[in-house]
C-alpha cells in the first residue's frame, strides 16, 4: 500500500440527532417556503393541486432515504453524496456529482439572498417609508453569515434550532386559524384530488414542491461531526422529510382552503408572500402577522446559515481530496470549522448578487427563481445518482443489509426520481417565468451537465497523471465498519 497523504477532519463528534434536523430543516426554511414558495407556486403553475405534489412527494423522499441512511452507515464523509456515488457506481462518476453538487448548493444558498434582500427591503420600507436597495441588505447578509460560518458547528446548531422551533410554531397557529374560518364556511379537500395535480403544468408544481425540501439529504454532509454517524444520520434525515412533508402539505391546504380553492391561483398572483400575512392578519391580528413576518425573515436567515455550512463542508472535502485546490482543506484549529470552503462560498455569493445589482436585475423573480430552480434541477440529478449508488454498492455486499435497502427501496426511489426529473426538465420555461428565453432555459439547465462533465473529466485527469489522489476519491470507508461489510468483500 503506497503512503497516503494525511486527511484532515472537521470538529468530531459534538452533534445529536436533533442537532442535525435543526440544520437540515432550517436549510428548508419552512416559513419562507410555504410564505414564499407555496403561493409563487400556485401562481406561476395555475394548479391547485399543489397540496397533493407535497403529499406525493414525501413518500419518494422517504423511499431514496432507506437506501442514503442505510449507506450512511458505511460511510462518513463531509462530501455525502460524491463519496456514496464514487463507492457505488465509480470515482470518476463521483466527481462529477461533486462538481454537480457544488454548482446546485452554491445555487440555492445564493438565491435565497435575492428573496431576503427583497423581504427586508420591503420591510424596512413599511417602517421607514424609504426602503434601502435590495443588493445592500442582501450585500450585508453575506458578510454576516460567512462570518457565523467559522464559529464552532454547534453553536450554530442552537441558533438555527431557536429560529425553527419559532417558525414551526407559528406556522402551526396560522394553520389552525385557517382551517377554522375556510372560504364560504366548509372545508375544500379539492386540492388533495388527482384531477386537480395531474393537468397541464404538474411538472412546474413538482419542481417548485422538489425545490422546497432541498435541504433533507444534507445530514450526511455532518457525519463526521456527529456521535454515532451510523445511526445519527439515518434518524435525522427520516425526521427530516416527516416534520417538512406535514408542514408543507398542510399549510399549503390551509392555504387553499382560507382563500378558497377557486381563486386561490389569482389571489397568491396578486399578493404572492404577502398572502399568508394577510390572512394571519386577518384572522390573528396584525400583531401576530408582524411576528411571523420577523421570522420570515429569520427564517431566511437561518436558511442562509445552513446551507452556508453544507457549502463549505463540500468545498472541504473536495479540496481534501485533490479535486479542488488543497488549500479548501484548511480548518480551524480551534473550532475545527472548513473556513476555507466558508470564505470561499462568501466570496462566490458576494460575487454573484453584485452583477445581479449591477445589472439591474429583479431579486425574486430571477435571482430567487433562477437560481432556485437551476438547484432543484441539480439535487435531483443528484438523488438519482445516489440511488443508483447504493444499489451498486450493495450488490457486492449482499450480507451487508437485507433486501429493501439493498435494492428494492433504492431502485423504486431512483424511477420515481427520475419521473420527476422528466417533469422539470420538460416544464423548466415555466419555472422561469416570463422573463425566461430559450438560451436561458437551456443555459441553466445546462450547467447541471457541464458541472458533471467537469467533475468526470477532471476525475479522469487525476486517474492519468495523479493515480494516488484519484485512488483516494470517495475516501475510506470507516474503520469500525461492520464485519457483515467486511466480510462482504
Amino acid at each position: 500500500m503506497g503512503t497516503q497523504r494525511p486527511r484532515r477532519g472537521l470538529g468530531h463528534r459534538r452533534l445529536g440527532a436533533a442537532q442535525i434536523v435543526f440544520f437540515v430543516v432550517a436549510a428548508a426554511g419552512p416559513l419562507f417556503a410555504i410564505a414564499g414558495g407555496v403561493p409563487t407556486n400556485y401562481a406561476v403553475t395555475g394548479s391547485i393541486g399543489v397540496p397533493l405534489s407535497f403529499l406525493l412527494l414525501g413518500p419518494i423522499l422517504g423511499l431514496f432515504a432507506v437506501g442514503y441512511a442505510a449507506m450512511s452507515r458505511y460511510i462518513t464523509n463531509a462530501g455525502a453524496f460524491y463519496p456514496y456515488v464514487a463507492n457505488g457506481v465509480g470515482k470518476s462518476t463521483g466527481a462529477g456529482i461533486a462538481f454537480v453538487t457544488l454548482i446546485s448548493y452554491n445555487a440555492i444558498q445564493i438565491s435565497i439572498y435575492g428573496l431576503f434582500g427583497w423581504s427586508v427591503s420591503t420591510w424596512l420600507g413599511t417602517l421607514t417609508g424609504s426602503p434601502p436597495p435590495w443588493w445592500l441588505c442582501a450585500l450585508v447578509m453575506v458578510l454576516i453569515v460567512g462570518a457565523l460560518g467559522v464559529l464552532r458547528v454547534d453553536l450554530n446548531a442552537k441558533v438555527l434550532g431557536v429560529a425553527l422551533c419559532l417558525e414551526v410554531a407559528v406556522v402551526a397557529i396560522v394553520d389552525i386559524a385557517l382551517f377554522a374560518n375556510p372560504a364560504g364556511g366548509t372545508v375544500s379537500w379539492a386540492p388533495l384530488e388527482p384531477s386537480s395535480l395531474f393537468t397541464t403544468g404538474v411538472g412546474a408544481v413538482f419542481a417548485f414542491s422538489a425545490a422546497a425540501f432541498i435541504g433533507f439529504e444534507g445530514a450526511a454532509t455532518y457525519g463526521e461531526e456527529t456521535r454515532e454517524p451510523s445511526r445519527t444520520v439515518g434518524r435525522a434525515t427520516y425526521a427530516a422529510i416527516g416534520l417538512t412533508a406535514v408542514l408543507y402539505v398542510v399549510s399549503s391546504l390551509a392555504l387553499a382552503v382560507a382563500t378558497g380553492p377557486d381563486v386561490i391561483v389569482t389571489t397568491a398572483a396578486a399578493q404572492g408572500p404577502d398572502l399568508l400575512f394577510n390572512l394571519a392578519g386577518e384572522h390573528l391580528g396584525e400583531t401576530f402577522s408582524d411576528v411571523a413576518y420577523t421570522l420570515f425573515v429569520t427564517g431566511q436567515c437561518a436558511a442562509l446559515l445552513s446551507f452556508h455550512n453544507a457549502v463549505a463542508r463540500y468545498f472541504f472535502a473536495l479540496g481534501r481530496e485533490g479535486l479542488l485546490s488543497r488549500s479548501l482543506a484548511k480548518t480551524s484549529k480551534r473550532t475545527g470549522a472548513p473556513v476555507a470552503g466558508s470564505l470561499t462560498q462568501t466570496a462566490l455569493a458576494l460575487v454573484v448578487v453584485a452583477l445581479f445589482a449591477i445589472a439591474g436585475r429583479d431579486p425574486v423573480t430571477e435571482l430567487f427563481t433562477w437560481l432556485g430552480t437551476t438547484a432543484s434541477t441539480g439535487v435531483v440529478v443528484i438523488m438519482i445518482a445516489v440511488s443508483l449508488s447504493v444499489i451498486g454498492f450493495f450488490k457486492r455486499r449482499r450480507d451487508a443489509e437485507n433486501a429493501w435497502r439493498r435494492w428494492i427501496a433504492p431502485g423504486a426511489a431512483m424511477l420515481a426520481l427520475s419521473a420527476v426529473l422528466a417533469l422539470i426538465l420538460l416544464n423548466f420555461d415555466l419555472l422561469l417565468g416570463p422573463a425566461g428565453t430559450f438560451l436561458l432555459r437551456w443555459g441553466l439547465s445546462g450547467l447541471v451537465l457541464v458541472a458533471a462533465l467537469a467533475g468526470f473529466l477532471r476525475a479522469e485527469v487525476l486517474r492519468t497523471k495523479d493515480p494516488e489522489t484519484y485512488a483516494a476519491i470517495g475516501g475510506p470507508l470507516e474503520e469500525d465498519e461492520p464485519v457483515a461489510l467486511r466480510a462482504g468483500r
